[in-house]
């Protein structure tokens, strides 16, 4: 019993805001367990992947860190996983070292929100928000990024905060009594200072409780706020998951007081995110949403537009694209899913896929196992190996896809994704595949470095 007790504590540990605290957890547990488990229920298929996970730097709804998240996927058999947070690099660095020291494949990235001006009358993957695209760049192996890139993050971070501010004050108007700070109430929340809307909801929830102790009085309260009957307030309160959800769904989104219709000017153009994204020897990385926004009907020319502007990869979140109780909506879904996968196949687009994990009820992994994406579950898989190749690659030996090696040997999109996935694939994560690329340099063609990794 004393034994599970302290590894639940340091486990726990592993998502302490303090650094040092993280990384003697990591390094107590994998001395006390050397051996990587195997899940005795693991229902899945070996190579399982969440290549899409955001961390506490951002905002996740587990409270995983960087180094949680690593330790997650060792104690599940999680083969493969990916990071990406909100307008930050904060966890690049320490998720690949904990990686590295727990023997699972990872990459990292950065999501954000951006201007697409030639499609500002259609909604994309943002509903309700004409011309604005969630974006994103995968495969950063650090932190420490360059003047050029820094002052980008920089922005991102600041006009987040500016967003975040505004937001606060519309939303405090109307739930006086129950009011917040953003320094006070919220950036506690966060190790980093990058707060997004779900730690205001959480927030609010707290000066909620914090001002009617009493559950009755609270969900009166609420009932009021969010214009609603309190027989189904209180129903919504005994899932704090779907109240929080519900919260901001209300106050928060399209239609709520606290809501701002983007205009062009509120997030940066796509092309200065990927010019960031390039500097850092990373890959600028569509979202695709689910194929039934007036923007993603036309995903083809969406996508042919993207990619012009150096998009090489696509991101989908299978979760929300199958797992739907309504048949007809799932069934509408599924087939979109297809549809895009095709796609991604035809222009030669390795996927990234994931739950996010940055919403109350999502899942740790996707079901591999699921009929409905057995389909598609080896482009899911390849797509995963693809990015730790190239991140490892790039990481260990500068020769990652945006190389000038890669542009010199491997001209092709579809070279590439075939090279870098057979790459992920061979070279395990850690001082072995570190000890596997000594040797490997520029001088050799992509033949040759396949044959040494192979030989080694």
């Amino acid at each position: 019993m004393t034994h599970v007790l302290e590894r639940t504590e340091l486990e726990a540990q592993l998502n302490d805001f303090r650094p040092d605290a993280r990384a003697a957890a990591l390094d107590e547990l994998l001395r006390c367990h050397p051996t990587a488990p195997v899940p005795a229920a693991q229902t899945h298929a070996p190579e399982v992947a969440n290549m899409h996970c955001h961390t506490f730097f951002s905002f996740n709804a587990y409270g995983y860190s960087p180094t949680g998240l690593a330790w997650l996927g060792r104690s599940q058999g999680y083969q493969l996983m990916g990071i990406v947070d909100f307008d930050v690099l904060d966890g690049v660095d320490e998720f690949l070292a904990a990686c590295d020291q727990t023997g699972v494949r990872g990459s990292a990235g950065i999501e954000t929100r951006v201007y697409l001006p030639e499609f500002e009358q259609y909604e994309m993957n943002s509903p309700g928000e004409p011309g604005v695209l969630y974006h994103m760049g995968i495969g950063f192996t650090t932190t420490q990024v360059g003047p050029e890139a820094a002052a980008l993050i920089a922005e991102l971070r600041g006009q987040s905060a500016g967003r975040n501010q505004g937001l606060i004050e519309r939303v405090n108007a109307h739930l006086a009594p129950v009011t917040i700070g953003y320094a006070a109430d919220v950036l506690p929340l966060t190790p980093a200072g990058n707060a997004t809307e779900r730690h205001i909801v959480v927030a609010y929830l707290r000066a909620a409780e914090s001002h009617y102790p009493n559950a009755a009085a609270r969900t009166r309260f609420w009932a009021g706020k969010l214009q609603m009957a309190e027989d189904a307030v209180a129903t919504a309160m005994s899932s704090a998951a779907g109240f929080q959800n519900l919260v901001r769904a209300k106050l928060m989104k399209q239609g709520g007081v606290g809501y701002v219709q983007p205009g062009h000017d509120t997030f940066p153009p796509i092309d200065k995110l990927h010019a960031m994204i390039l500097a850092c020897g990373a890959l600028p990385c569509a979202a695709w949403l689910d194929g039934t926004t007036p923007g993603e009907e036309r995903i083809e020319e969406l996508l042919d537009l993207l990619v012009g502007k150096g998009a090489v990869a696509l991101n989908i979140v299978p979760d929300r694209n199958w797992d739907i109780k309504d048949p007809a909506t799932r069934d509408l879904k599924v087939r979109k899913l297809y549809e895009v996968v095709e796609l991604a196949r035809a222009m030669d687009l390795p996927l990234n896929i994931g739950t996010e994990m940055n919403s109350f009820g999502q899942k740790l992994v996707d079901d591999f196992a699921a009929p409905a994406l057995q389909p598609v579950r080896q482009d899911f898989v390849d797509g995963a190996y693809f990015i730790y190749g190239h991140t490892v690659l790039q990481r260990r030996a500068g020769l990652g896809y945006q190389s000038a090696w890669a542009a010199s040997y491997l001209p092709t999109r579809c070279d590439r994704n075939r090279f870098y996935r057979r790459v992920g694939q061979i070279v395990p994560p850690g001082a072995a595949g570190a000890a596997l690329l000594r040797g490997v340099d520029g001088r050799m063609t992509p033949e040759q470095l396949l044959a040494h990794i192979q030989a080694a």
